[in-house]
């Protein structure tokens, strides 16, 4: 695929020191791909932001609502405004796909109108090395999503391709829904005809991510909850 035809869209929020280290780290490895670059940080301290101005082809932006829905979404639409055909989402924190895995996901790919998503998901061998909680709604959302589409893949991992044509439909979700606007994107592209295809490899849960405490497992709960109702919101939705 060519690259030219690509954008990508990301947001930020350091809450503490050990974030920030991460996030650092994990954007500069994505600023080495010479892609656009467009990131909507959601408070991070000013000194954070300094940093993501100063990266190459990176475009900070601040979205007037809160929210990771809010957040993405503007990332998004700004990424749809400069024209390219398909954006690229990721989660900032993802150092290790963005050294090995960005490249395969973009490059082993027939892009043309009918692509609508392609996800980068993990093997069986790279999905058992997340806490079991987790692997347990993600699993959830995972059977979920194929229930609409038809397809069992991993849905769950983050980073995916997108046609540009799905992004105008982002602004007939509820502000509230959180997480669940990917699993709506995913659903809506099946119902438009649109092919949505998986890379898969073996992406394994990063050491400093694998904590299964109380409020972990209850912020998984939140997901799972957010993820069904986008992919109910978009049978709703009038194409």
């Amino acid at each position: 695929m060519n690259t030219d035809r690509i954008c990508i869209a990301t947001i930020t929020w350091a809450r503490n020191k050990e974030e920030e280290k991460t996030l650092r780290s994990s954007l500069q490895q994505l600023a080495l791909h010479n892609l656009p670059v467009f990131v909507t940080d959601g408070g991070s301290e000013a000194s954070f932001v300094q940093f993501l101005q100063e990266l190459p082809n990176v475009q900070v932006l601040k979205a007037d609502r809160k929210g990771v829905h809010a957040q993405a979404e503007n990332s998004l639409q700004a990424a749809y405004k400069t024209g390219a055909p398909f954006l690229l989402y990721t989660e900032p924190d993802k150092e290790e796909f963005f050294k090995t895995g960005l490249f395969k996901l973009l490059s082993q790919v027939e892009a043309d109108n009918s692509l609508g998503i392609r996800l980068a998901a993990r093997s069986a061998k790279g999905f058992g090395s997340f806490p079991s909680f987790q692997q347990m709604t993600e699993t959830t959302i995972n059977n979920c999503c194929s229930e609409i589409t038809g397809q069992l893949f991993d849905y769950t991992f983050g980073p995916f391709l997108l046609n540009r044509n799905l992004v105008p439909y982002l602004n007939k979700l509820p502000e509230d829904v959180g997480w669940g606007w990917r699993p709506y994107l995913f659903s809506l592209a099946n119902r438009l005809g649109l092919r949505i295809e998986a890379l898969v490899d073996d992406f394994y849960c990063p050491p400093d991510q694998r904590a299964d405490d109380a409020k972990e497992r209850i912020y998984r709960m939140r997901q799972l909850e957010q993820n069904i109702r986008g992919i109910v919101h978009s049978t709703d939705v009038v194409l």
